[in-house]
């Protein structure tokens, strides 16, 4: 992944995933680091007067982004101390909404990947990116990291991903997790689930052998294990902190645990009670 697009609207939330974008880098062959501010003046703010009478001018308009590109060029002479060296941070204003500006970025900037800060539980920590998370997730082209509030950046040995070994079939697009396993030395623990206790007793590894997904990951030596929690979220996010992993990866929706993710209030419950960020790929 040689590129991350870090979208940024100078909240706690996104500056908080600018810092782990940096911290990651010493992790990976990021080579470019994009951040990215979307100031999007409608027509309408721009012809109709606000609540005040105002109308903004050209020139109010042009300041405002000055400003905004300082704020920019702050984060990133404070993401210098933590960002390997050798990868360029830039920064980037974009005049479209939030979610396109993110996803010409992509385009325009060859972005391998996209990293979002997600909102708590309190409520002076409320960020348009955070809360505009799970619609990105699910319109980015590329895959996504999904940073909360509770996580605090340590080195990534272990990962889990969850499934249903049931539904994963030689199609799923495993490209972006096998570049990151094959980079470095990573635990991958995969976790089935499994909310009807129906393989309970079951040999765990000879029923994973039997899966597709045993093939696909076999040289990566994974560990499997089952879990029958019914709260399938706090379930998996109980295990990778039993675990002491370091990040939690989401096979794209349809064959995973993460099908409910696209419901915000599962994705919120996720989003804001998981200490280890999420990877979802695409």
């Amino acid at each position: 992944m040689k590129t991350y697009i870090v979208p940024i609207d100078f909240s706690e939330t996104s500056t908080h995933a600018a810092e782990f974008a940096a911290m990651l880098s010493n992790q990976t062959d990021v080579a470019d680091i994009f951040l990215l501010h979307s100031y999007h003046v409608s027509v309408y703010e721009s012809v109709l007067p606000t609540p005040d009478m105002i109308i903004p001018t050209d020139e109010e308009i042009e300041e405002q982004l000055l400003e905004r590109i300082k704020k920019l060029e702050h984060i990133r002479t404070h993401m210098h101390k933590d960002v390997r060296h050798g990868v360029t941070i830039h920064v980037r204003i974009s005049r479209s909404p939030l979610v396109r500006a993110i996803i010409e970025s992509v385009g325009k900037e060859h972005g391998d990947l996209v990293i979002l800060g997600s909102n708590g539980s309190n409520s002076a920590n409320i960020s348009h990116i955070g809360s505009n998370v799970i619609n990105i997730s699910k319109l980015s082209p590329v895959p996504v990291i999904v940073v909360p509030p509770a996580c605090c950046y340590e080195l990534i040995k272990r990962v889990v991903m969850a499934c249903d070994f049931n539904k994963v079939k030689d199609t799923v697009p495993l490209e972006p997790l096998k570049r990151l396993l094959q980079r470095h030395d990573l635990e991958l623990q995969v976790v089935n689930i499994d909310r009807e206790a129906k393989h309970k007793n079951a040999d765990q590894q000879q029923l994973a052998e039997e899966s597709a997904l045993h093939g696909m990951l076999k040289e990566y030596h994974p560990h499997y294990y089952f879990n029958t929690d019914r709260d399938i979220i706090n379930g998996i996010l109980n295990f990778a902190n039993g675990h002491h992993a370091q990040m939690v990866i989401a096979l794209p929706h349809k064959y995973s645990f993460f099908q409910s993710l696209l419901h915000n209030s599962v994705s919120q419950q996720l989003t804001v009670h998981s200490a280890v960020p999420v990877l979802l790929l695409k």
